[in-house]
């Protein structure tokens, strides 16, 4: 039996999961203290479907503590960064297009060493061991730890990335350093800025790390620990020491890949309605579909892969406002959904708990479409405000949805999320619009049934060797790395390979694109499998 668990910034869900089997779920507060919550929700779940510990064989647990540590820019330590580019690059240094506040909490710890490679494999100038031994110095004088490493188009060669991070290493031993090339894509800035957002959290991944194993004792469970990336898949609690940057966004794909497995729809739109918010995804196959382009986390351009989602300000919690009060509306009166909302004070603030403020989910249970708290508080909503308001929330999200479908036919929309409620049968431009069971804890169902994963992009020379020797190389490197994220080697498969060849350069590089994905290796040696997704 497996356990999910999906850490939200209203409450932390819980699931158990056997086979394809939801055997039951709990819900609890989110607490500051992320772990607090866990442990009351899982011991929630565990008492209340009267569940052994010794019946557990594994945790997976998606949280968005990584993202908002650098949104709020808290909890996140000094950094610095050495570039291997000189002479070139000195034009735009790290750093140029952070925001202010980020940049003051970082320092400017900014050294621009010799190194990097050309596009075509070729070296811009050779690496000194000197110059980068007295980095060292300086960065050890001022107190840093960690260290992030970018080389110019090291995901062309990546040698003088590790040969950094070794005479790094060597002068200052401890040092918490983060690669470029094992984090970023192509892109110098986007990759480099990766890179640094991964080294500034990596302090805080251990301490959170520590207290999730922690809360796992406590639970009285002895299990292996993994975490939800943001591709849909998960990894071990050692890779998410190393790669926080990686559960960035993994609150929606997860609830996608929950809506997948309990509706059944592997390609069409998810609508994930929160409290406060709603993400719309794509699902391809399964899968949530990947941004194609840079994403900005917090204000600081990223080349990571990244889901491709579009984030609405529309929840349960979100303010209903008209121009003529809540008692006396015409057709024609005009009525605003949100973006503003009670957020988690929801169930203090709406009229069905008790409170003064009109909210989304006071109309949706005004309208009939949801039967929470008490609906004779909505009594007195004159039915042209409810009318406008459920009508508004019906455009918005169709409109958001047509931004995110790649065709005009109608495709199918699975809805998600505790305001899922909010969503009407028969939604514009779908194909049918489907609420499955369970829907409001599918990111928890997600995060319960995922694969581990991994993907790796490089550019290879074909002057070093032929495409099938490059195709082969760019497998075996990517299926490895699947393996030293948590999955049973002997399940990984290749599921995506794009090839893109680089004609304008003048060895016929191609950049390869592969991701590998394979069952939950348990600690007995066996994998964790039983989904259909």
């Amino acid at each position: 039996m497996r356990i999910g668990v999906d850490v939200g910034g209203t409450n932390t869900d819980a699931v158990a999961v056997s086979g394809n089997d939801v055997v039951g779920w709990a819900k609890a507060t989110t607490t500051p203290e992320v772990t607090e919550g866990i442990v009351t929700a899982v011991r929630m779940l565990l008492d209340g479907h009267g569940l052994s510990p010794d019946a557990i064989g594994s945790v997976m647990i998606g949280t968005t503590h990584f993202t908002n540590a650098l949104v709020e820019g808290r909890r996140l330590v000094p950094t610095a960064v050495v570039r291997l580019g000189l002479p070139a690059t000195k034009g735009l240094p790290p750093f140029i297009d952070w925001p202010e506040r980020l940049r003051a909490v970082l320092g400017d710890h900014v050294y621009l060493c010799h190194g990097g490679h050309e596009f075509d494999g070729r070296l811009i100038s050779p690496i000194d061991h000197e110059e980068l031994r007295a980095a060292a110095r300086d960065i050890a004088s001022k107190g840093v730890r960690s260290v992030a490493v970018a080389s110019v188009f090291s995901p062309v060669d990546a040698s003088l990335e590790f040969e950094a991070q070794e005479v790094l290493r060597d002068e200052v031993p401890g040092l918490d350093i983060s690669l470029s090339s094992e984090i970023g894509r192509l892109g110098l800035l986007e990759r480099e800025n990766a890179a640094i957002v991964n080294a500034c959290l990596r302090p805080l991944a251990e301490r959170t790390v520590a207290g999730l194993v922690a809360a796992l004792v406590e639970l009285g469970l002895d299990c292996p620990l993994h975490v939800s990336q943001n591709d849909g898949t998960l990894m071990s609690a050692d890779f998410a020491r190393r790669y926080p940057v990686a559960t960035f966004a993994s609150g929606p794909t997860n609830s996608m890949r929950g809506a997948a497995f309990l509706s059944g729809v592997r390609d069409g739109v998810v609508i994930d309605v929160g409290g406060t918010t709603s993400d719309i995804g794509v699902l391809v196959n399964g899968f949530p579909r990947e941004a194609s382009t840079a994403v900005s986390v917090a204000g600081v351009r990223t080349n990571f892969r990244m889901p491709d989602v579009l984030s609405l300000g529309l929840g349960g919690g979100s303010l209903v406002r008209s121009d003529c009060g809540q008692s006396d509306c015409g057709q024609s009166d005009r009525v605003t959904v949100g973006p503003d909302s009670v957020g988690y004070e929801l169930a203090e603030k709406a009229l069905v708990f008790g409170g003064k403020e009109l909210t989304a989910t006071d109309v949706a249970t005004a309208a009939g479409m949801a039967d929470i708290g008490d609906r004779a508080a909505t009594a007195n909503l004159d039915p042209a405000l409810v009318r406008n308001a459920v009508e508004s929330i019906q455009v918005m999200l169709a409109e958001t949805v047509e931004q995110m479908k790649t065709s005009a036919n109608p495709v199918p929309v699975v809805v998600v999320g505790g305001g899922g409620v909010l969503v009407r049968d028969g939604l514009a431009g779908a194909s049918e619009t489907i609420r499955p069971e369970h829907f409001s804890v599918a990111s928890a169902i997600g995060a319960a049934i995922a694969q581990v994963g991994a993907e790796t992009e490089r550019v290879y020379s074909m002057a070093e060797m032929t495409r099938d020797e490059a195709m082969e190389r760019a497998r075996a490197v990517t299926a490895q790395r699947a393996v030293d994220a948590g999955a049973d080697a002997a399940t990984v498969e290749i599921t995506d390979v794009d090839e893109i060849p680089l004609t304008y350069l003048p060895s016929n590089a191609i950049r390869i694109r592969v991701k590998a994905i394979g069952d939950l290796a348990a600690a007995d040696g066996t994998s964790h499998t039983g989904t259909d997704i």
